[in-house]
């Protein structure tokens, strides 16, 4: 049964103040997009209200780079939040200025974070953003923190597991799980942006992370489900979960219910095929009705199945692609 797409993943911004080795290439400048090439606010609540909400969309995630750089990010927040359509908004940020905008986010209307976490070691954790001036950690933990006492709920801290840099921290990020509702999403390191690495580390099948945690505690699954490609399971007793994003050793594809737009307004029906893409921002600014807009990406949802990328066999991805995670949107 093909998988209703309700769910729109916004970038907002490509820019990021970290620079995640499984995000972006290791030593290589990007081109970020200019500021006048951004979908502007008002741009980005048309294409909501005239397209995307139309054909059924009512689920969105903000995302970047790093959306907390975007200077409106919390008035775009507040108007997504207020659509009567919209069901469900999150927002998934590497966390480092959240202390100071965990509060106006929650006013404005944005209950759902998700965090990136990749490592409790303040040393880890810099060799993996790639931090080379006085450590980020501690202020990324403080509004971890701080999202917390406002009331972020669900909280989830999300973990790009990289065999020998951080996978050894497995079992120290799920314990997070056992005394707060702070649910930690395990993810299997993909190939998108920074190829080279992937090929000398490759990834960690979630099965593996699974039995590591079940060996340790015990495991069960969850009575929750989410929205996304998690598969979700808990510690016995625990007040969190723990949920496994399997992309490259379990293919969920088939089930896969989103599509991505990029700062610079881009429609993208699938994370791993860049096949089908929609230049949505250039077709606005040259005139073309939004009703034609409406038209074009009702066309794209019910090719999107034979788009979704099924090709790979367990965890083999070939082919090269032409922007890195952080320019996608994640």
């Amino acid at each position: 049964m093909t998988p209703t797409v309700d769910y729109l993943r916004i970038s907002l911004i490509d820019r990021c103040n970290f620079r995640c080795q499984y995000c972006m290439p290791d030593g290589d400048e990007l081109d970020y997009v200019l500021q006048q090439n951004l979908l502007t606010r008002q741009e980005l609540l048309s294409l909501l209200q005239e397209v995307f909400i139309p054909l059924g969309f009512r689920r969105f995630r903000l995302t970047g780079g790093e959306p907390l750089l975007r200077p409106d990010v919390v008035a775009i927040a507040h108007e997504i939040a207020t659509l009567p359509e919209t069901e469900d908004l999150a927002m998934t940020t590497n966390g480092f200025l959240l202390a100071q905008l965990a509060q106006p986010l929650y006013d404005a209307g944005l209950h759902r974070l998700n965090i990136s976490l990749d490592s409790l070691d303040a040393q880890t954790f810099d060799k993996i953003i790639g931090n080379r001036g006085k450590s980020r950690w501690q202020r990324t933990w403080e509004g971890i923190q701080k999202a917390y006492e406002v009331g972020f709920n669900p909280l989830k801290l999300n973990m790009v597991v990289i065999p020998g840099v951080n996978d050894g921290e497995v079992l120290d990020m799920a314990a997070l799980s056992l005394e707060r509702q702070w649910h930690i999403r395990f993810i299997e390191f993909m190939p998108i942006g920074n190829g080279h690495l992937f090929e000398h580390n490759g990834w960690v099948a979630s099965e593996t992370l699974r039995e590591q945690i079940r060996q340790r505690w015990g495991l069960e699954a969850a009575s929750v489900t989410g929205a996304g490609p998690a598969d979700i399971f808990k510690i016995p007793g625990a007040q969190g979960t723990l949920g496994f994003i399997s992309q490259m050793s379990e293919c969920f594809c088939d089930r896969c219910n989103r599509m991505r737009l990029s700062a610079d307004g881009w429609l993208r029906p699938c994370l791993l095929n860049e096949t089908g893409q929609l230049n949505l921002r250039n077709a606005l600014r040259e005139g073309v009705p939004l009703s034609q807009l409406r038209e074009q990406v009702q066309t794209l949802l019910q090719l999107k199945p034979e788009i979704n990328f099924k090709e790979r066999d367990m965890g083999n991805s070939s082919g090269t692609y032409q922007r890195t995670m952080s320019q996608i949107g994640g």
